[in-house]
């Protein structure tokens, strides 16, 4: 039988919660955010928006770079769970690990690996190319809307531009990660062909390769991003399979939890 161009399994695993996605949560439930997305809704130009904006990035500020950005639970207990359930389900290892270079994708992938000891003899490889997005000089501010209070030009580019569109300064947008995730994908196909791939990455490099298989143009992706993301710790499950010429890259499952 004809060997077919796509891996024979390749799973996608979003890094455990960060220390982000924490902060994220808890500014909903602030009344300081909450104050500032009224005055931001009302006019980002007034001085009360700026006033807001800056005892928001004050309070909120990781103060570090998103490359250096830690899980919330310094356990790993996600991933740890999310390993268990594949030791149990899982009757061989991938061929090949594929991680994010990000501190939060190699912390996941040890606490994976905690749940499944029989990962500790797969290669792995830091990849670049499935890193998160960009946000350039946004970075700085850690809060989009803060951002756009402070370079209101950049907020009227994004308006006019769109979400999809919309590149941050020093960073980047949606179709330059999809752009990177499809170079990755031609080394899958070069040099992974017929194996078991595990891939530990972001959310929106996850849609990215979503989009690509699947050709999703910019309304679909937008919609996915808003109304169905891929949660923390959430596999992404693709399957080689033979048909056409060359085999296809079918989607299995999406976003499945396996942690409690």
């Amino acid at each position: 039988m004809k060997t077919i161009k796509w891996p024979k399994d390749f799973d996608l695993i979003r890094h455990d919660t960060s220390g982000y996605n924490v902060v994220g949560v808890k500014k909903k439930s602030d009344p300081l955010y909450k104050e500032f997305l009224i005055a931001f809704e009302k006019d980002p130009e007034s001085r009360e928006a700026v006033a807001l904006a800056l005892a928001v990035q004050k309070k909120y500020a990781l103060g570090i770079g998103d490359s250096e950005t830690p899980l919330a639970d310094k356990d790993g207990n996600q991933a740890f769970q999310v390993g268990r359930h594949f030791s149990r389900t899982r009757e061989t290892v991938p061929d090949v690990i594929h991680v994010s270079p990000y501190l939060r994708t190699r912390e996941t992938l040890r606490h994976l690996t905690r749940g499944w000891p029989a990962l500790e003899v797969v290669p792995i490889y830091e990849e670049e190319r499935v890193r998160e997005q960009e946000h350039g000089l946004s970075l700085i501010y850690n809060d989009w809307r803060v951002f756009h209070v402070m370079h209101p030009d950049q907020r009227r580019l994004r308006a006019l531009q769109g979400p999809y569109w919309y590149r941050y300064p020093q960073g980047e947008n949606v179709p330059d990660v999809r752009d990177r995730v499809r170079s990755y994908m031609t080394t899958i196909v070069r040099e992974f062909a017929g194996k078991r791939v595990l891939v530990i990455t972001h959310h929106l490099t996850i849609l990215s390769i979503r989009a690509n298989q699947e050709r999703w143009d910019a309304l679909k992706f937008i919609d996915c991003d808003e109304n169905n993301k891929p949660i923390n710790c959430g596999v992404t499950t693709y399957r080689g399979e033979h048909g056409g010429s060359n085999g296809r890259l079918v989607l299995k499952d999406y976003n499945q939890k396996h942690y409690i």
